[in-house]
């Protein structure tokens, strides 16, 4: 149905556009040019696979990823998205040839939701064939009705390629009344798309195409394909890509000019040019030179200012992007019919969003301000951490009074907190093991007492006693239960299991068969609420006795002595371990396990008990419930074994930590790959 409804649309295009050529020269002519601009593009398309490092509840978590990119240049320069690359900590790069290159991010730029990646050419094998690379067109040049291929990694279906048109090539997204644009967020919070006026088409994008080009029928990538939904397509126009990738190579990094004002259609004041002033940033050049709201900037720097509708902004806000920082900006400003001449100065426009980092020991996650979100919540300066995320159980819950997500810190033992750095620092110098933390909460100034060391419960050194246990388990004989087995008036229970290589087993206990009295006295048990009777007399009874049980089997009644055993150890009381570095745990695993996953009687492992969500084992592939034989090569029986062996690994750091374990019925590896550098940085 899809392809019948494409072709629909594209003979009714062709049809437009060529009416004297008839419907098999217009489809021999497409063709054509789709072959041409594929095999200019389509070689330098790349799947991108990347390893996420994002925070929640006070730690640093990490997530697999993908999207898609374009090889622009044969030095190996790829241009994806930012919500792509955003906080790698692994880049592979896979081309259509099935090779695969690592990569790393040279710059990423929020604001234009573009990232340039560096492929390690360096690793190629010697004899390897030169790069595919494509060009950047000029967006510029692209008109509605273009045919345009939308080329990437949908669902992670790699080097796939749709066909549409330009429906729109200055997209911008305004409120439901039309009265302002709409803020563009990305997954992480930052703003972006304030310089963007969106290609808008409808060849098929969905996740995982963010990042890969768009195409004309020139065989020039006139966009990098961002966002989608509904049949339509966003990509961003190439010129922005160009600028960034510029900027990246011949800088190292993205800079733009920023004078604090935002600006607005002149359209619905009856006007043809200018540009209305919405609102002026406090403190800001704009602010200090004296802009105010309403004002209408006739020029900028000599050169006229034109701003009807909304789709004219983005031009607006690059015009002052394009001034570098420190450079003189002169407006010639309408206020009250009256022209004045305003100069002011540019400065650097920071990102939306701070550095965040983990400080794992303290259990919490922190970012830094910026100018903007300092203004949203009032503030006069930039000194501070905002809190974002606290793990239960560490210091800052615990501390009194617990100190939250979003509060923000201000000191530590009286130490002004300016930036992540001073924070590390300020918390390193402690040498006692408590220490206060002022903190701001909305308008409140709290201060908080942490320690850095939470006091545990103290072990219970009492012990209990060994309980008397038999290896089955069991359904109370309710009278419907029992009417149904054609044992009216019978009490007592039914053998749902008889739990391998116990003295139940040896003894002949079947399932199904019927316990109506323990030791001669009758079981009357005979309710739901009766499930746990036998359990409890059975534990009333000392290890090694024999227990007598009258079965019914069948037609026959019979009594079975089975020899009790000592309650095996459950999951509760299993030894167990966490390894905090490699974000896991294990236990030693219980006879009810064996049974439970139809393990022989002499298997040996740890069971996997957490594998933290977006933790380096959870990454790498490891399951809850898988069981653990070995690690690097090591068998590990045992959680003693499991700690010595993982002292070791944690003092050699290896580059890969390899898993051999059982997941149902297959063996597995697992590969877990740990950056240990950065690891140490967090502690």
């Amino acid at each position: 149905m899809l392809f019948a409804k494409t072709w629909v649309c594209v003979g009714l295009t062709l049809s437009f556009l060529t009416p004297n050529r008839s419907f098999g020269a217009q489809e021999t002519s497409l063709r054509s040019d789709i072959q041409f601009a594929r095999s200019r593009v389509y070689p330098a398309l790349v799947n991108i696979s990347v390893v996420t490092r994002f925070y929640a509840d006070g730690r640093a978590q990490r997530n697999p990823a993908g999207g898609s990119g374009v090889i622009v240049s044969r030095q190996g320069y790829v241009l994806t998205n930012f919500h792509v690359a955003d906080s790698a900590t692994h880049i592979t790069c896979t081309l259509i040839t099935g090779e695969s290159i690592d990569a790393d991010v040279v710059n990423n730029d929020p604001l234009s939701d573009i990232s340039v990646l560096k492929l390690r050419l360096g690793t190629r094998p010697n004899g390897s064939p030169p790069l595919k690379y494509a060009v950047l067109g000029n967006s510029d040049t692209l008109h509605v009705g273009d045919f345009v291929l939308a080329m990437g990694n949908p669902l992670m279906l790699s080097s796939s390629m749709t066909l549409g048109i330009a429906s729109n090539t200055k997209r911008v997204f305004t409120d439901f009344t039309g009265t302002q644009i709409d803020d563009m967020q990305l997954d992480n919070g930052d703003k972006t798309g304030i310089f963007t006026r969106w290609i808008q088409h409808d060849a098929l994008i969905l996740p995982g195409n963010s990042g890969g080009p768009l195409v004309n029928m020139k065989g020039e990538v006139i966009g990098i394909n961002e966002l989608g939904g509904e049949g339509q397509g966003f990509a961003i126009p190439s010129n922005i890509a160009k600028y960034v990738l510029h900027e990246v190579l011949l800088h190292h990094k993205v800079t733009r000019g920023y004078v604090g004002l935002d600006a607005m259609p002149v359209a619905k004041l009856g006007r043809t040019t200018g540009t209305l002033v919405s609102s002026v940033t406090p403190n800001s050049p704009a602010s200090r030179a004296g802009i105010l709201p309403g004002d209408i900037i006739l020029n900028v720097n000599g050169h006229p200012t034109d701003t009807r509708f909304f789709e004219q902004v983005p031009l607006f806000n690059e015009k002052i992007a394009d001034i570098s920082p420190g450079q003189k900006v002169a407006f010639s400003v309408l206020r009250s019919g009256k022209q004045l001449r305003i100069v002011t100065h540019t400065v650097p426009l920071q990102k939306f969003l701070g550095d965040e980092q983990e400080f794992r020991r303290l259990g919490i996650s922190c970012r830094e301000l910026t100018p903007e979100v300092a203004l949203a919540r009032h503030m006069t300066d930039l000194n501070g951490l905002i809190i974002t995320g606290v793990r239960p159980g560490y210091p800052f819950e615990a501390a009194q009074p617990a100190i939250q997500q979003d509060d923000l810190i201000r000191t530590v033992n009286g130490r002004l907190i300016t930036n992540l750095a001073t924070f590390r620092k300020a918390v390193d110098a402690i040498k006692s093991d408590a220490f206060t933390v002022e903190f701001w909460r909305g308008d409140e100034h709290l201060l908080s007492t942490v320690k850095q060391h939470i006091d545990k419960p103290a072990a219970d050194d009492g012990g209990e006693l060994p309980q008397a246990w038999v290896g089955i388990e069991t359904q109370v004989l309710t009278s419907d239960l029992a009417t149904s087995l054609h044992e009216t008036g019978t009490t007592g229970f039914r053998v749902s299991e008889v739990l391998p290589w116990t003295q139940a087993s040896r003894s002949g206990l079947r399932v199904g068969d019927l316990i109506t009295s323990l030791n001669g006295t009758p079981l009357q048990s005979s309710q739901l609420q009766d499930a746990d009777d036998l359990k409890h007399s059975i534990e009333s009874l000392s290890v090694g006795d024999k227990a007598t049980f009258r079965i019914i089997r069948g037609s026959k009644v019979m009594t079975l002595p089975v020899i009790l055993e000592q309650n095996p150890a459950s999951a509760a009381d299993a030894k167990s371990a966490k390894q905090s570095d490699l974000e896991f745990a294990v236990r030693e695993i219980t006879l009810a396990d064996k049974a439970k996953y139809h393990w022989p009687e002499d298997e040996q492992g740890l069971l996997v008990t957490d594998a933290t969500t977006g933790g380096l084992a959870n990454i790498a592939g490891l399951h809850i419930d898988d069981l653990i034989t070995s690690i690097n090569d090591v068998k590990v029986p045992d959680v003693r074994t499991f700690d010595l062996l993982m002292r070791k690994i944690l003092k050699s750091k290896p580059n890969t930590v390899k898993l051999f374990l059982k997941r149902d019925i297959k063996t597995r590896f697992v590969f877990i790959e740990p950056n240990w550098s950065k690891l140490a940085a967090t502690q």
